[in-house]
């Protein structure tokens, strides 16, 4: 049976409906940066979203080819998880989308290194014909955060966040968001299909002792 992340690693992948304070260690990540609203129809959110795919099954899928990664397990690739953050600003406002900066990740097995990476990249350009020299290969560190399931729509996290920070408050923590650690999303749900109000979504803040 295929490897899954999700099940394996519940304490990340399917937390409480309610804040908990978390240590995350260091992953390895498939990830593209942009910035500007996700929604955008033309927008870079959305092609990064091919990169980030295309690179992702072209690893797990190389199974079926000549390639051998070496200590290769199959497994259920992770969901898509996004770090956000607006320059000059220490929390995110979710009214003025268009000015988000975003680093989009789907984590890696850890037997991809960077030399398997770099072979991927090469090998989905050749199959897809897509210019895949913006996605890189991105460790994250993340370590001490507030983390929580929100369910509801994107709009609607805000509450979902107080809520978090005030846990963090109450328990001898403040934010810690800056060059490094950002608002962290792991998405569940496929938003194309699932009905806003059914949306699973967690949530992570980077947090520090007072």
């Amino acid at each position: 049976m295929a490897f899954d992340y999700k099940k394996e690693y519940k304490e990340f992948y399917l937390p409480l409906r309610r804040p908990q304070i978390v240590e995350v260690p260091e992953m390895r990540f498939v990830a593209v940066r942009g910035s500007g609203d996700p929604n955008a129809e033309d927008g870079e959110y959305k092609s990064a979203m091919q990169l980030l795919y295309g690179l992702a099954f072209t690893i797990k899928m190389s199974k079926m080819g000549d390639h051998r990664i070496e200590g290769y397990f199959d497994y259920v690739v992770p969901p898509l998880e996004g770090l956000w953050w607006q320059e000059g600003e220490s929390a995110l406002d979710l009214s003025r989308k268009e000015n988000f900066q975003w680093i989009s990740m789907i984590r890696l097995p850890e037997f991809v290194t960077k030399q398997e990476f770099d072979w991927a990249i090469s090998e989905a350009t050749r199959k897809k014909g897509l210019d895949f020299s913006r996605a890189e290969f991105f460790r994250y560190a993340e370590g001490t955060c507030v983390q929580c399931m929100h369910i509801g729509s994107f709009d609607a996290e805000g509450a979902t966040i107080a809520a978090m920070e005030d846990f963090a408050a109450e328990n001898s923590f403040v934010p810690d968001c800056g060059d490094v650690r950002r608002h962290h999303e792991i998405y569940l749900s496929d938003a194309r299909k699932c009905a806003p109000e059914r949306l699973k979504t967690v949530i992570r803040i980077p947090v520090r002792e007072k």
